[in-house]
């Protein structure tokens, strides 16, 4: 499962006034963010109130300080933004949503509200992603993975390179995948395999009788692809239309020493030919994506899960398996219902062989502050086992 994130071929700018002076710049959001139409200076007297009443209007701060003191800034705002999110204790409570999908929906809209907000503290970056600040660390290596060698000076969001560099640990340090008994390192823009009920369900399900071929629809990191590897797929066929995920996923094929087993194609779902084993886990929530990056999560109307089903069968040889690997949260919410899913498996001609579901046991299962806990404690994640009816 991995993100798609397009670049829009006509570079954006920004714009604003600095004594006295008019200025632009490229304008970067990895998140698809318009430039901010106002801007003003800020620095290190900038007080914390002014900023998020500034950055709630819409007007964006270019920070001119020191860069710890704008990470601090940052903070403050989040703990503002938090806040707000908050009903006063004599305010009139808020309304209870009356149903899962409408409780979805105000927390998509309540999560947008606030990247809006945080995402309005920028900062200058100058050729090879220097920053012009004080105390500023040195983010080249951490930048020219997400972004690629660009030394054109450019404005983004604080929020954003924090997120880049974050990435970058992830990258560094990586996954550590038990089903694989190796770690797995994530690029940024490409799902981590983080919540590994979905790796394990694939390393247990019974393989099929023939081994010889098997494609892995949307690679992502390879996870899934590396996992069949081992269990002796004696060729893996991965696809993806993410520049971002087929890169991530030929180095950590590399570094697993598999790339005798595992080839890369770029393709829309799936490949050329039939195999007798198809693995796909596309994106869980049926809902739009926010920002580009979003899409390894949100699939717009079903349409990767549903491309997936009607083009199974003329790709599975005879007695070939699908397998899906899906979460029912979006039926917790209201998104899509059961009945939807098996009446897509019944017209593209399949049938379902059996189903291996497993509870997931990430921490927000067990959150109960979390808008969306009920949905999420009572979630299964499944690997569907499909077959031509």
């Amino acid at each position: 499962m991995s993100a798609n994130t397009p670049t829009s071929p006509t570079p954006q700018q920004i714009h604003w006034e600095e004594n006295g002076v008019q200025h632009s710049a490229r304008w970067r959001s990895e998140a698809g963010m318009p430039p901010p139409k106002r801007v003003v200076i800020a620095d290190d007297r900038t007080n914390a109130d002014v900023a998020y009443r500034l950055a709630c209007e819409g007007t964006a701060l270019l920070w001119r300080g020191d860069f710890q003191n704008a990470r601090q800034l940052l903070q403050a705002l989040a703990r503002r933004a938090d806040h707000k999110s908050k009903p006063a204790r004599k305010a009139k409570p808020a309304k209870t949503p009356a149903t899962p999908t409408e409780a979805f929906h105000l927390h998509r809209q309540a999560q947008s509200q606030r990247a809006r907000t945080l995402a309005m503290l920028l900062l200058p970056f100058e050729d090879g992603y220097t920053l012009p600040l004080r105390r500023a660390p040195d983010v080249q290596l951490a930048c020219n993975e997400a972004y690629g060698r660009f030394e054109e000076p450019f404005v983004a969001s604080l929020r954003e390179l924090l997120g880049v560099i974050g990435a970058h640990e992830w990258r560094r340090t990586g996954v550590e995948i038990p089903a694989l008994g190796a770690r797995i390192h994530p690029y940024y823009g490409v799902f981590s395999p983080v919540r590994g009920e979905y790796v394990q369900l694939v390393a247990e399900a019974p393989l099929p009788s023939d081994t010889s071929l098997a494609f892995d629809i949307g690679i992502g990191t390879g996870v899934l692809s590396a996992v069949l590897a081992q269990r002796g797929i004696k060729r893996v066929v991965g696809t993806d239309q993410d520049q971002r995920a087929l890169s991530c996923a030929r180095e950590n094929i590399t570094r697993l020493e598999l790339e005798q087993q595992i080839e890369l194609k770029v393709a829309d779902l799936f490949p050329e030919g039939r195999a007798p084993l198809i693995v796909c886990n596309p994106p869980w929530v049926p809902a739009r994506p926010s920002s580009a990056i979003e899409h390894a999560v949100y699939d717009p109307e079903s349409r990767m899960l549903r491309g997936f089903l009607a083009g199974l069968t003329e790709h599975l040889t005879p007695r070939g398996e699908g397998w899906l690997i899906l979460s029912d949260l979006a039926e917790h919410l209201g998104l899509r219902p059961r009945a939807e899913l098996l009446a897509w498996i019944a017209e593209a001609g399949l049938k379902v062989v059996d189903r291996i579901d497993v509870r997931p046991t990430h921490p927000r299962t067990a959150d109960a502050s979390d808008p969306l806990h009920k949905a999420r404690a009572a979630e299964v994640t499944s690997l569907w086992r499909l077959a031509a009816a």
